[in-house]
């Protein structure tokens, strides 16, 4: 990483703002202005925050010196003047903390809200699978609350979080507050656990090969490495809590980006995949070329495609027998059974026997609905992958 930890703050949000902008290009080149999705939109609200978060990061600098509530001796807290400017830097500090811990949630929860839609809109018509998302976002919903409430709660009254003398204790010291520490840090690894494991089910019961399940489960699963960024995050302000938290606060930063660039890495995949393709090896190129077919209430979506305009279903849950997925910017439908292609009986014939000619055939049309629950699930494309 960059030494300069304003030069490394900017550069990671001018990273994580282009990664935006290429995942948004992608979708609309992909499916038009109009068919953008509730993702689509949610993910520029985060990049609104993150560029909030940044500021005060900026401002921690700038304004405090780097300086907060924390860090301090008794000693030094009794020698320290209000009138002194370092006081007001560490009371600027300090809010400038809680603020911080603020706007990084708010980040974080948003993000994981957009890939549990983007997951959602994958998984049109898997009713299964998609209970399992509306799990994923009442938990992001209640561990979001969880953290917010230990924020402004944990420390009473609330202005001793930028109280310099007496030592208002580590509670009330929002750098290196210990309960905030770890309520963030547990809600946040355990939702991350928790939607990193939602699309791997449907992944690896499909028909894909091993290599090609192997590779979308990196693109999926991405998010590890925001997991790895929180865990040292805290590690820092465990082992140091007089020095931890300006490490602390770098890591932050960092675990921040990554998460907007793991949460449009999805969608931007196939983007890089038609850059690249020309120095790709042969296993990431698509060699099907099937025609596609579709049902009216067939719920296919794509990594980077759209999702079906009508994502009704009947009042049974009746649904698709097979659901889809590809990393290409072009929808592909294919109808799968549990032992393949459902074959159909050309018009040509009756009975197996040559139709006469003049003749005249009156066929029926019967819809074959099915409960979804979970089995035979193919995702069979992942086409140009």
């Amino acid at each position: 990483m960059l030494s300069n930890p304003l030069t490394e703050l900017w550069t990671l949000y001018a990273l994580g703002v282009s990664f935006t902008v290429l995942r948004t290009y992608a979708r609309i080149a992909a499916v038009g202005f109009r068919e953008l999705h509730a993702d689509d939109y949610l993910i520029w609200l985060a990049i609104l925050i993150y560029t909030a978060q940044c500021t005060l990061g900026y401002n921690v600098g700038a304004a405090a010196h780097g300086l907060a509530n924390n860090g301090m001796s008794d000693e030094q807290r009794n020698a320290l003047s209000p009138d002194d400017p370092e006081h007001t830097w560490r009371v600027i500090g300090s809010k400038i903390q809680v603020a911080g811990w603020t706007t990084a949630a708010c980040l974080l929860w948003t993000l994981k809200l957009c890939v549990t839609l983007f997951y959602l809109r994958l998984t049109t018509g898997l009713r299964r699978y998609r209970i399992r998302i509306y799990f994923a976002m009442g938990l992001i919903g209640s561990t979001f609350i969880i953290v917010i409430m230990t924020i402004y709660l944990s420390c009473r009254p609330f202005h001793h979080y930028w109280q310099i003398n007496p030592d208002p204790g580590n509670v009330c010291q929002a750098a290196v507050s210990k309960p905030i520490l770890w309520v963030s840090f547990v809600s946040n690894v355990f939702t991350d656990v928790f939607i990193l494991l939602l699309p791997v089910p449907m992944l690896w019961r499909s028909s894909l090969k091993l290599l090609k399940k192997i590779a979308a489960t990196l693109v999926l699963s991405a998010g590890v490495f925001i997991i790895v960024c929180a865990t040292l995050k805290s590690i820092y302000v465990i082992v140091d809590p007089l020095n931890g938290g300006r490490l602390a606060a770098q890591w932050g930063t960092r675990e921040t980006f990554v998460a907007v660039v793991t949460t449009n890495l999805p969608m931007i995949f196939p983007l890089f995949k038609t850059w690249l393709a020309p120095f790709l090896p042969s296993f990431f190129r698509s060699t099907s070329h099937n025609k596609a077919y579709k049902t009216p209430s067939a719920g296919f979506v794509t990594i980077g495609g759209s999702g079906p305009s009508n994502g009704s279903t009947n009042r049974q849950g009746a649904h698709h027998i097979s659901a889809n997925m590809t990393f290409d910017n072009e929808s592909e439908e294919h109808i799968v059974g549990g032992n393949g292609d459902v074959k159909m009986q050309s018009m040509n014939t009756i009975d197996g026997r040559p139709r006469p000619p003049n003749s005249i055939v009156v066929s029926k049309q019967v819809s074959i609905t099915t409960e979804d629950r979970g089995r035979d699930r193919s995702w069979k494309s992942f086409q140009r992958m």
